[in-house]
């Protein structure tokens, strides 16, 4: 129990030694929520599936103090945007434009999907076509046509 106790106070010690500071905020709170709505509209190279504003990667805050230099610097969003993309590719949208080598990107689900529901149907047709050509003998005719009459069984 003592053991466990002077582990806890040691963590509890040594534990702001290792935090990461606070990202400065901007001085100015409009340029703050400029940069929060540009960086929503961004995807965070490192996370991939969460927002730059989301993140809290080194590489996303690089790029928040990236964004916020820009604003300062007069930039309007689109060439914000703009910078990013020459710079990391389309990949760094979160909606990236529709053209030829983003086709797959926005076209691929429903090509799948249609895939499936031609796979789908063409399992049933055949399924239903195998049903429909099992020949039976007379035994088992004559076996089916008792039980439909429900009589004896024959051996």
């Amino acid at each position: 129990m003592k053991v466990w106790f002077a582990l806890i106070l040691c963590w509890q010690l040594l534990a702001p030694a290792f935090a990461n500071e606070a990202v400065p905020l901007a001085d100015d709170p409009v340029v703050e929520q400029r940069l929060i709505t540009i960086a929503e509209e961004l995807r965070c190279l490192v996370c991939q599936n969460e927002s730059l504003a989301g993140s809290r990667a080194e590489l996303a805050n690089d790029l928040r103090r990236e964004v916020r230099s820009l604003i300062t610097a007069g930039k309007s969003d689109a060439e914000i945007k703009e910078f990013l993309v020459s710079r990391y590719g389309d990949f760094v949208l979160y909606k990236p434009p529709v053209k030829p080598s983003t086709w797959l990107l926005w076209f691929g689900p429903l090509l799948l999907l249609l895939g499936a529901v031609w796979l789908l149907i063409r399992t049933i047709r055949q399924t239903q076509n195998n049903a429909n050509t099992e020949v039976l003998d007379d035994t088992k005719r004559a076996r089916a046509q008792a039980l439909l009459q429900n009589t004896d069984l024959p051996k």
